[in-house]
């Protein structure tokens, strides 16, 4: 037995789409090449991953002190998850550094990557950083 279902709307014709005159936000412009930037939760793994390696430790023993998983760290370390304020709090201080310090760690691996970037660029090209990895760049 088919149920008897009303619409709450009827169907009419769609609505135009909206008309810009120039790029959307999102759009790069034609004269700006496209730069990937890095994700933070990669640099962040990255940088966890060479801490642990320069102590030549295992997963089981860095994530033990920070009370997590080693599969977790291992996510972490891959860029996978995007871990809390918290876990990077507590990922820190299992290597015996602040917060403070270790963003200061990732923000320096963000900007040598910019400086290679801009490097292997023409120096005609000019790209304006935008975005959460800009503020922090700026904010170091």
């Amino acid at each position: 037995m088919a149920a008897d279902v009303t619409p709450l709307r009827k169907p009419g014709p769609r609505a135009p789409e909206p008309r810009f005159s120039g790029p959307r936000a999102s759009e790069p412009r034609a004269s700006e090449p496209r730069v990937s930037e890095p994700l933070w939760r990669e640099v962040l793994g990255q940088r966890l991953r060479e801490l642990r390696r320069e102590r030549q430790e295992k997963l089981t023993e860095t994530a033990g002190r920070a009370g997590i998983s080693p599969q977790y760290l291992s996510e972490v370390e891959r860029g996978r998850k995007e871990p809390s304020s918290e876990m990077i709090a507590a990922l820190a201080g299992a290597f015996g550094l602040t917060l403070i310090d270790l963003t200061t760690l990732i923000t320096e691996d963000l900007r040598d990557r910019g400086d290679r970037d801009r490097r292997g660029r023409s120096a005609s090209a000019s790209v304006r950083a935008s975005g959460p990895v800009a503020l922090l760049a700026m904010a170091a």
